[in-house]
């Protein structure tokens, strides 16, 4: 049941709205990073993989459900010069909101480029009925434009 299928320019990633094989935790966070009290589901701290390999890592969040981490392309993307980028985002707080919704930003470092392109990230955590987490997103790229009159080639 595919409600429509995303191809990332950059990183080639197909993501299902219906089941996001785009993103899936690869790893939770540390022992030290969890919860303690009540097991709370969908924090983005950790290791999330998508069906190109290509890898995201969140920070801890912090007090205010704010994170930063980096964006890893994977071999199925196809890109060799895209490198390790950072990305910054928020979400929402799941003491208050079960399957939050979430943002984050990348600015992609190309190698030997100069060229400027930010990535934003907007989208939802599920968790199924066996506890699996997932991400839904959808995506928007913009390259940095020569003047107004290519501003519209520039989003995509």
């Amino acid at each position: 049941m595919v409600m429509s299928e995303i191809h990332h320019p950059l990183l080639q990633t197909s993501l299902e709205r219906a089941r996001v094989k785009g993103w899936e935790q690869d790893a939770p966070p540390p022992p030290s990073l969890q919860p303690t009290a009540v097991a709370l589901q969908c924090l983005l701290s950790g290791s999330w993989r998508s069906d190109t390999s290509c890898r995201m890592v969140v920070s801890t969040l912090d007090k205010d459900n704010r994170f930063s981490g980096f964006y890893l392309p994977g071999p199925a993307a196809g890109y060799s010069e895209l490198l390790t980028s950072p990305l910054e985002g928020s979400q929402q707080d799941t003491r208050l909101v079960p399957q939050p919704t979430f943002s984050f930003t990348v600015n992609w470092r190309l190698q030997d480029s100069e060229m400027a392109q930010t990535s934003v990230f907007l989208g939802q955590c599920y968790v199924d009925t066996n506890g699996e987490e997932t991400l839904h997103a959808l995506w928007l790229l913009r390259e940095a434009a020569d003047s107004p009159e290519e501003d519209w080639k520039a989003i995509r």
